[in-house]
């Protein structure tokens, strides 16, 4: 069987500038990256604009298990099945970051023939924008480090500062450092901190940035400390907007390249789900809009974060709303939830899966909750049996969902077509009444208690005093009205990730907030969640290889 990446090089790209021209691109309009990869000019954005939207479709998932869901694969596959349709498509989603690429996930173009491509370069360094971000970063830290050096004007109290360094790596022993060592010349010696890139609040900026104009006044609202009165200490103050903007000219704007069946994917951002707000740009997603007549966009993760995110924070503030979700779910990964070991999900197992699948029945209430149709699929494996696939199809459609199996990984868009009829039957016969789940003038411990309670199933919410001090001088500073962006364990409904199915009678424990005042929300902190991660034992990168012809072997 051909690995992901054998696929993916063998596939027969067309040049970028044809797949744009089948989206009504002009090669004006684009900015080339080599012969498959380009960015959208913002001149482009200024023809379409005033176009009628396409409809949008959000793909997210049941909580990830080692056995697989297939979020993205099938991402890819149902843009491609429109196509095999005859339907004017196009894929939104999220540039993979360096860390899990190499660590453990591995990278997020999707897998078998439901790929998009060049992979290796997505997967890699793709057009620089987290190197522009990771920059604009530690730009900003820099200028405030040579600030305090320089005389200190604003009085930062270097005991509360908040503004982190990043990297794209996962890298554990930067999580807390002691800069400034040495002589005077280098600097106050003070404890300082990193974050991933996809952490930093920059990638979120640049995410849900309109225009330049946005992102400039966002970055000049970023709060890097607080002085010795405890009032905050901005970017705009340390007069970094300028230089931090001009580092993401570039970066601002969309990516384009192409599926495996030439289907366009904009592929724009890349912000964790479960440490940051999980989704790609919305300028990603809006020009996708006004391009297609059908988008399919995903959230990262499970639906209790990346789509609980997507339409509390990125919908809330940018003004979209999804015409339909599709909630993908494996039989061995409901089993995987239902107690079976890993080393023996092949083996058919209905009661496992009665009892696992009370996971994919939450995710299916929750998603409903905010007024959206949904459709469920399963990705489908060889192992899998046509009474487990009939249980999980009787379970979904009691419960008023469309169901479909998914054979994308295999066949590429035509294993997509039962699913993509279903999600049009959607479209074309459930209409959204989309709302957020909660409203902008609830409390902060408002909604972090309704989504602990409505999404999570938690039946409170514990804080630390550090965390109720932190939200109680949020909304004194009038960050009251913000979204929360929960930081969670991906892996449970609860924030204690060995707790599967469908956990009851728990409580979300929140250890920390910090508001993130040019992203426009609050992050919350539950649990043990890092926002520096570690790499595994055995991390992905020890199969990483290239040979002397320039053939890259071991990405997944």
């Amino acid at each position: 069987m051909k690995t992901d990446i054998e696929i993916a090089q063998e596939a027969k790209m067309l040049p970028i500038k044809e797949v744009a021209a089948s989206y009504g691109i002009d090669e004006d309009e684009i900015e080339l990256y080599g012969k498959y990869k380009a960015k959208l000019s913002d001149e482009l954005w200024e023809q379409v604009k005033d176009k009628k939207d396409g409809k949008l479709v959000l793909v997210t998932a049941i909580n990830p298990t080692p056995a697989g869901e297939g979020k993205t694969t099938t991402t890819v596959g149902l843009g491609e099945a429109f196509g095999v349709m005859g339907k004017k498509a196009m894929i939104a989603l999220r540039e993979p970051s360096l860390g899990p690429c190499f660590g453990i996930k591995g990278g997020a173009a999707g897998g078998g023939y439901a790929q998009i491509v060049p992979m290796e370069d997505l997967n890699l360094h793709f057009t620089g924008d987290f190197h522009a971000i990771t920059s604009a970063n530690n730009l900003l830290a820099a200028l405030m480090d040579n600030h305090i050096h320089q005389g200190n004007t604003l009085e930062i109290d270097t005991r509360q500062i908040i503004w982190k360094r990043c990297l794209d790596m996962n890298d554990r022993a930067l999580r807390n450092i002691v800069v400034g060592l040495g002589s005077k010349a280098e600097g106050f010696v003070r404890e300082d901190h990193f974050v991933i890139t996809v952490a930093s609040e920059i990638m979120a900026i640049l995410c849900l940035a309109d225009d330049m104009e946005d992102l400039k006044e966002r970055l000049g609202k970023i709060i890097v400390a607080y002085n010795y009165a405890g009032e905050p200490v901005t970017a705009e103050q340390l007069h970094a907007v300028g230089a931090m903007a001009a580092l993401l000219k570039d970066a601002l704007k969309p990516n384009l390249i192409q599926t495996l069946e030439h289907t366009g994917a904009i592929v724009h951002g890349g912000p964790f789900a479960n440490i940051a707000h999980g989704c790609n740009s919305v300028r990603a997603t809006k020009t996708a809009l006004k391009l297609a007549d059908i988008v399919v966009t995903e959230a990262g993760f499970g639906a209790d974060l990346g789509a609980e995110k997507f339409m509390d924070i990125k919908c809330r503030k940018a003004g979209l709303k999804p015409d339909a979700i599709v909630l993908v779910a494996t039989i061995r990964a409901l089993k995987y939830n239902g107690g079976v070991a890993k080393d023996q999900l092949s083996q058919e197992n209905v009661p496992a899966l009665e009892k696992g699948i009370v996971n994919l029945e939450k995710h299916i209430e929750n998603m409903q909750k905010y007024g959206v149709p949904v459709v469920v699929t399963l990705n489908s494996f060889l192992p899998d049996t046509e009474a487990e696939y009939q249980f999980v199809k009787k379970f979904c459609e009691e419960r008023g969902c469309e169901f479909a199996l998914s054979e994308v990984w295999e066949k590429g868009g035509k294993g997509g077509v039962e699913l993509a009829e279903k999600v049009l039957y959607t479209l074309e016969n459930k209409e959204s009444k989309f709302s957020p789940i909660y409203p902008d003038d609830m409390g902060l411990k408002e909604k972090v208690e309704t989504v602990a309670r409505e999404i999570y199933g938690a039946e409170g919410v514990t804080y630390a005093p550090a965390a109720l001090r932190a939200m109680k001088k949020f909304e004194e500073m009038g960050f009251g009205n913000l979204p929360v962006c929960m930081a969670k364990t991906q892996y449970s409904l609860s924030d204690d990730q060995t707790k599967l199915g469908r956990p009851e009678g728990f409580e979300i424990n929140v250890r920390d907030a910090y508001v993130s005042a040019g992203a426009g929300f609050v992050v919350v902190l539950t649990g043990a969640i890092m926002t520096m991660p570690g790499l595994p034992k055995k991390p992905a990168a020890d199969g990483i290889d290239i040979n002397k012809d320039g053939i890259i072997t071991g990405l997944f």
